[in-house]
C-alpha cells in the first residue's frame, strides 16, 4: 500500500498546500491576463494592416485567453471565500466551472478559424510577410512570458490547467504566424497562412476536449480517477476493526484536488461506534487522501429503504470499475 500512502499524505496536508498554491496562481493569472490582453490589440490591428488570418486567428485567440483568464483569476478571487448559508461547500467548484467554459470558448474559437481559413483558401488575399513576421514574433516574445509565470503554477489545479491550455495555444498560434510569414516572404506562397491557422487549432482542440472531460467528471462528482470506489470500501472492511459492512458509498472532489466521501458503516455488535467511525475517517484521510467524510454507523438493518439499499450494495459489490 506503499503508493495509496503516499496519495493519501499529499490529500491529507493538502489544506496548507492549497492556500499557498492558490495565492501564488491567482497572481500567476493576472500577470498573464495583462500580458494576453495589453499585446491582443497591437496583434488584432498588425492583422488587419497585413491582411494575415494567421495573425487575426492568434488576436482572437488572445481576446478569448485575456477574458479567460480574467475569468480565472475571478475564479481564484472567489474560492477564498468562506461558505455561506446557501454555498455550505463555498466556492471552491467556481474555478472546475471555469476550466469547463474555457474548454467551450476554445472550442468556438477554433471552429470559427477553420470556417475563416476555408474561405481564405477559396479566395486567396494578399499578405504583408514582414510586417506580418515582426508583430508574429513579438506575440511569440508575449506568449513565452505568460507560459513561463502560469508554468510554475499548480499543475494539478483544472483552473490553471485551463488557463495553461489558452497561452499555450496562443504560444502555438505566434509559432504557426511566423512559419506563415517566413514562407511568405520566400515563397510569395499565401494559403500556407490559412492552413497553418487550420492546424493549430486542431491542435487546440484535442487539449481543449481532453480539460472539458475532466472539468465535467467534477462537476458531475463523478469519483477521482486516481481512487477506485470499490477498492476503498473493501479496505475499510478489511482494516478497520469493528466495520462488518460498507455500503451507500459516494466519493466525489469539489475542485479536482480536496476529495469528499459519504458511506453507511454497518458494525460489529457492541463496539464503540464513536471510536470505530473515527478510525474509519482516519483511514480515508491517511490511505486515500479524502479529507472529509461523512459516515453513518448501524447496527443490524440499514437506516434507509431495504430496496435502495440493495441496489447500492448490488452497485458497489458488481460495478467496481464503472466510475
Amino acid at each position: 500500500m506503499a503508493h495509496s500512502h503516499d496519495h493519501g499524505a499529499q490529500g491529507h496536508d493538502h489544506g496548507g498546500a492549497g492556500h499557498v498554491h492558490g495565492s501564488t496562481d491567482k497572481k500567476r493569472v493576472l500577470i498573464a491576463a495583462c500580458l494576453t490582453a495589453g499585446f491582443m490589440v497591437a496583434e488584432a490591428l498588425g492583422g488587419l494592416f497585413t491582411g494575415s488570418l494567421a495573425l487575426l486567428a492568434d488576436a482572437g485567440h488572445m481576446l478569448a485567453d485575456a477574458i479567460a483568464l480574467g475569468l480565472a483569476w475571478y475564479a481564484f478571487h472567489l474560492a477564498g471565500r468562506p461558505a455561506t448559508g446557501e454555498l455550505t461547500y463555498g466556492f471552491g467548484r467556481v474555478k472546475t466551472l471555469v476550466a469547463y467554459t474555457n474548454g467551450i470558448a476554445i472550442f468556438v474559437i477554433a471552429l470559427w478559424i477553420v470556417y475563416e481559413a476555408w474561405e481564405r483558401l477559396q479566395t486567396p488575399a494578399p499578405v504583408l510577410g514582414g510586417p506580418m513576421l515582426v508583430v508574429a514574433i513579438l506575440g511569440l516574445l508575449v506568449n513565452i512570458g505568460s507560459f513561463l509565470v502560469l508554468h510554475g503554477g499548480d499543475r494539478e489545479s483544472l483552473n490553471m490547467r485551463g488557463a495553461i491550455l489558452h497561452v499555450l495555444g496562443d504560444l502555438l498560434g505566434s509559432a504557426a504566424a511566423i512559419v506563415a510569414a517566413l514562407v511568405i516572404l520566400a515563397t510569395g506562397w499565401t494559403p500556407i497562412d490559412p492552413i497553418l491557422s487550420v492546424l493549430v487549432s486542431l491542435l487546440i482542440l484535442s487539449t481543449a476536449w481532453s480539460l472539458m472531460r475532466a472539468a465535467a467528471h467534477v462537476l458531475l462528482e463523478g469519483v477521482p480517477p486516481s481512487l477506485d470506489r470499490d477498492l476503498v470500501a473493501r479496505d475499510i472492511e478489511a482494516t478497520v476493526v469493528g466495520v462488518r459492512e460498507v455500503h451507500h458509498m459516494h466519493i466525489w472532489s469539489l475542485d479536482g484536488t480536496s476529495n469528499m466521501a459519504t458511506l453507511h458503516a454497518c458494525l460489529e455488535e457492541r463496539v464503540d461506534a464513536y471510536q470505530v467511525v473515527s478510525a474509519v475517517k482516519k483511514r480515508l484521510a491517511s490511505e486515500h487522501g479524502i479529507s472529509h467524510a461523512t459516515v453513518e454507523s448501524e447496527f443490524g438493518q440499514c437506516a434507509d429503504d431495504g430496496d435502495d439499499h440493495e441496489h447500492e450494495h448490488d452497485a458497489i459489490a458488481h460495478h467496481g470499475h464503472h466510475h
